[in-house]
């Protein structure tokens, strides 16, 4: 399938305790050894059916989107030049909204596949008439070319560790199958059956691959992200070729500095407008998977107190700190906080139950 991965902010909280427990050698260090937990849980996701059903993947994807929304304001309300105001950025933003949505409009396919390139380079040149559009470096000072480095900060371990960074990557298995669920059924493929867990299996097993081989080039542990998920809704576009082209422009960026310093001269509110489509259409793709799951009286009390502990919790920081840290590590997170909250509903409240009972 068409996916993407990095660095998820569920890996901070372990990350830290290595920084404090030996620097970044430690974070390194159990980034890549506890990753084959995660490689050794991908074979047996298909005994879990039962319990990552096509709801609990629609709410941990929903949450995804709306936990995600709130970070493309931060953008969008950055001032395009240092003490000015945030108007001629929203209005870059508007002009990126609008071009997308016209070319979505236009129902050609041409159309959708150029809409999001079209709506930023529309934001930038109104950030360049706003006199914003700047590279924050010089670009020569940037290099040609940067060499991998094999263990640039040193490794190192610790087994009090072990269990905070197996339980992250644990969550971050959950919300990868979410996420890939989203895109099976985005890209026309079916969310149940032998094939789809085998998908779900091979994906969690790629993101284990991932982290283990990041960290020995000074990368931090990733996986699967839920962007392209808006965006092959934007674009309708899903195949698996792509990917290659994909992979090929992310491996330039990484490798030639000055691509990368370029990129990055994109002003922060187009960036913030073009991500508030994409995250709102995330938590679409969320809701999709619900309802194809049938949104009866058990459905909706599920979504409704997974939603209230995901995107309540987390504003009640006070509260979560005095959780012992195990716990703590869960609930810090909104999305895994939901989904684990999903998860005990739907096992302690069976479908089969329901049926019985409205029968």
């Amino acid at each position: 399938m068409l996916s993407v991965t990095g660095t998820s902010f569920a890996f901070m909280q372990p990350l830290t305790q290595a920084w404090q427990a030996g620097g970044l050698g430690m974070m390194f260090g159990m980034s890549c050894f506890v990753a084959p937990f995660q490689m050794a849980l991908a074979p047996l996701l298909g005994k879990l059916r039962r319990v990552f059903t096509p709801l609990i993947s629609g709410i941990i994807v929903l949450l995804i989107g709306t936990s995600l929304i709130p970070t493309a304001f931060y953008g969008l309300a950055t001032p395009l030049l240092p003490g000015g105001t945030p108007w001629p950025g929203l209005l870059a933003g508007f002009v990126v909204i609008g071009i997308i949505v016209a070319a979505q409009a236009t129902g050609k396919a041409w159309a959708r596949v150029a809409g999001v390139a079209l709506g930023i380079a529309g934001g930038c040149l109104v950030c360049a008439v706003a006199g914003g559009l700047r590279a924050p470096v010089s670009l020569t000072e940037a290099g040609w070319i940067t060499p991998l480095r094999v263990l640039p900060f040193g490794f190192s371990f610790s087994w009090h560790l072990v269990l905070p960074f197996a339980f992250i990557y644990l969550v971050s298995s959950l919300e990868a199958m979410g996420d890939m669920t989203a895109t099976s059924q985005l890209s026309g493929l079916p969310t149940e059956g032998d094939g789809h867990w085998k998908r779900l299996s091979g994906g969690v097993l790629a993101d284990g691959i991932v982290c283990s081989v990041a960290a020995v080039f000074g990368g931090f542990p990733s996986t699967t992200y839920a962007q392209n998920n808006g965006v092959i809704q934007i674009t309708g576009v899903a195949s698996r070729r792509v990917g290659y082209v994909m992979a090929a422009i992310l491996a330039v960026l990484g490798l030639v500095p000055i691509v990368g310093r370029a990129v990055t001269a994109v002003p922060p509110p187009v960036l913030g407008a073009l991500a508030l489509l994409l995250f709102g259409l995330v938590a679409v793709s969320g809701l999709r998977l619900i309802l194809s799951a049938g949104l009866g009286q058990r459905e909706a009390v599920i979504v409704a107190l997974a939603l209230g502990v995901g995107l309540g919790l987390p504003t009640q920081p006070g509260l979560v700190a005095k959780f012992p840290e195990v716990i703590r590590m869960v609930f810090e997170s909104g999305i895994s906080a939901g989904g684990i909250t999903a998860i005990v509903l739907n096992l302690l409240w069976p479908a089969k139950r329901t049926a019985e009972t409205n029968h």
